[in-house]
């Protein structure tokens, strides 16, 4: 899991710094940026759950291959637009790869450890570990994507998008050798897939509305979907801002970037350790969910910085964000899987991308046309107070449903 976690998440590390510079040096405007960003948000939305529930039926590893086959025509478009046709184009198809790649390897590893080790095997460790890969290859992938373009001849901010597209390809072949199916999977006709997938969805979807634990472990993504969405979309045009180019602010936001996931990196490695800290992993959580709180504004604040101290007050504020924001996800995720079965697995982290999508693509015009009139400080403002409101969702969280967990699981998280 952690090789194929670490291919899943190089091509968004590559793409990150150059994606939005590379639409406004070709004339799309912030506010335009904003649309194709809801455009992407909604793609991913309408999909979630079709392709969550086509992992749970037909296995996890064919739905990594496609998904790795859409990067690659989704990146290869980017790379080549011109026009916000184009870009729209470009994100389509790279919503349809999120959107398939959202789940199935993380069910696929917590299904073949419970083969392996039972029901009551911890899936902390696991679960941080897959968090440390997919945050190296983001570190990793930013500071490549923000150092080709001032490297390679020619290609200009095109060039981390080619090399994104590189990776799908790599991600194809180490998903196609090393996702091996649990025994559990079979092959099935054409009309058993048709028949068998609205039926996962409604099975999952039942979940999160039947289970009021789950629905509120997934209600969460909602508002981290707006807090990252904002930070993504509108870091790259403030760091640009400081530097006076958008070549040596997509170099910035490598910089910054890449100092945030390494923190994400230790803080996914150290979540074992910070909810045995805690009485319980609630707290745990909540501990974790207010440190991103205070970093976001934190970043909101850090605008009134200019020149270096702006840089060293945006990459202060990206260490604090990954970092808690690692530490609250490697929980939350225990919890979650705690309290839903193998059988519908695929399709809840489905729906789970499904609300962090929604939170992304319900903000996305409106930040950016906020952004624009009052300035990214007070978008991000916004941001910070949302994100803090979260922690109350953990708050006397529902201990879990017997069915579909073992005793020893409930009585662990209760």
């Amino acid at each position: 899991m952690v090789v194929v976690c670490f291919l899943a998440w190089l091509p968004p590390g590559l793409m990150m710094a150059p994606q939005v510079l590379l639409m406004t040096s070709r004339g799309v405007s912030l506010a335009e940026v904003g649309v194709i960003f809801a455009i992407y948000g909604l793609t991913v939305t309408a999909l979630e759950l079709p392709t969550g529930g086509l992992a749970d039926v037909i296995g996890r590893r064919v739905v990594v291959v496609v998904s790795a086959v859409f990067t690659v025509a989704g990146l290869s478009v980017l790379a080549l637009a011109h026009s916000v046709g184009w870009f729209i184009v470009a994100m389509v198809l790279k919503g349809i790869a999120r959107a398939l790649s959202s789940g199935p390897v993380e069910a696929w590893f917590v299904d073949a450890l419970h083969e392996a080790e039972g029901p009551d095997a911890d899936l902390k460790p696991g679960l941080a570990a897959g968090s440390v890969a997919s945050s190296v290859a983001l570190c990793g992938g930013v500071v490549v994507g923000g150092l080709l373009p001032l490297i390679v001849p020619g290609a200009g901010l095109a060039a981390p998008i080619w090399a994104g597209a590189g990776a799908g390809v790599l991600l194809l072949v180490a998903a196609a050798v090393a996702l091996r199916e649990p025994r559990r999977a079979r092959r099935l006709s054409a009309g058993a897939v048709l028949r068998g997938v609205p039926v996962a969805v409604r099975a999952g979807f039942a979940v999160a509305v039947r289970d009021r634990g789950v629905g509120r472990l997934l209600l969460v993504a909602v508002g981290l979907g707006v807090m990252l969405n904002a930070i993504e979309m509108l870091t790259p045009g403030r760091l640009a801002a400081l530097t006076g180019d958008v070549e040596t602010g997509s170099t910035a936001y490598a910089a910054v970037a890449a100092i945030g996931f390494a923190a994400n990196a230790v803080g996914g490695s150290l979540a074992p350790w910070f909810a045995r800290r805690f009485a319980t992993s609630e707290r745990a959580a909540v501990a974790g969910t207010v440190v991103t709180a205070v970093a976001v504004g934190g970043l909101a604040w850090s605008v009134v910085l200019i020149g270096a101290a702006g840089m060293i007050g945006a990459g202060s504020g990206y260490v604090l964000i990954f970092a808690g924001l690692s530490l609250s996800e490697v929980i939350r995720m225990d919890l979650l899987h705690r309290r839903v079965a193998s059988g519908t697995r695929a399709t809840v982290l489905s729906v789970n991308s499904l609300l962090l999508q929604a939170g992304g693509t319900a903000s996305a015009v409106a930040l950016g046309a906020f952004a624009a009139a009052g300035g990214v400080g007070w978008a991000w403002a916004v941001c910070a107070a949302v994100t803090l409101l979260l922690a109350l969702l953990y708050v006397r969280l529902p201990p879990p449903r017997i069915e579909g967990c073992s005793t020893k699981e409930a009585q662990s998280t209760a």
